[in-house]
């Protein structure tokens, strides 16, 4: 999908036209509206400038909360974005999330070798230590509801947004993931400091 998309931008005649179309048509994906207010090409980059609506799926008393802590400032702490930044005991439950969430994407059929599925997982931009702890992790049975319990806000952001890509590997979600994804989700509301 993503290299149709590719080959698409490459041969349009209208490429500024069809990346603004195909950005709001992969944010619609999320439920979101977006408006795309410049394109650019910045040296090897392309730097675009949006606006986004609410998703449809925001309640709204989050989404208010999401624009006051844009618009005060806050005390922004830098947040973890990768598995480097996390603790052992983080890290490893990290993995256990994820391998979770690639066991259950086969619930109906056999899971193929990791050898079969290891490719495509890189391709979501995992590195090695990734992989590995990926793959450590799904020779043990994991239970969702404990990974979940006491998560790091941090920890369950990154884990969901991984997730969410694996889950997406077969361009669906079945109900299990959909669960997983939403525990994460939990988590990140439960576990976030009071304001």
């Amino acid at each position: 999908m993503v290299r149709t998309q590719i080959q698409l931008l490459a041969n349009s005649n209208a490429t500024r036209t069809t990346l603004i179309t195909t950005i709001a048509h992969w944010l619609g994906f999320l439920g979101v509206q977006a408006s795309i207010q410049k394109v650019d090409a910045v040296s090897d980059q392309i730097q675009v400038s949006l606006t986004v609506g609410k998703p449809d799926a925001c309640h709204d008393r989050d989404w208010e909360k999401i624009l006051e802590n844009l618009t005060s400032g806050g005390n922004d702490h830098a947040p973890m974005v990768n598995p480097a930044q996390m603790s052992d005991r983080q890290k490893s439950k990290f993995y256990r999330l994820l391998a979770y969430v690639v066991r259950v994407g086969y619930l109906d059929q056999q899971m193929p070798d990791w050898k079969e599925i290891e490719p495509q997982i890189q391709t979501l931009g995992f590195q090695e230590d990734d992989l590995v702890g990926i793959h450590a992790a799904l020779k043990v049975p994991q239970d969702i509801d404990s990974l979940t319990e006491d998560l790091d806000p941090d920890v369950a952001a990154i884990a969901l947004s991984k997730a969410v890509n694996l889950a997406l590997l077969d361009r669906q979600v079945n109900p299990t993931e959909d669960h997983a994804l939403n525990l994460l989700l939990e988590a990140m509301k439960q576990n976030a400091p009071a304001a």
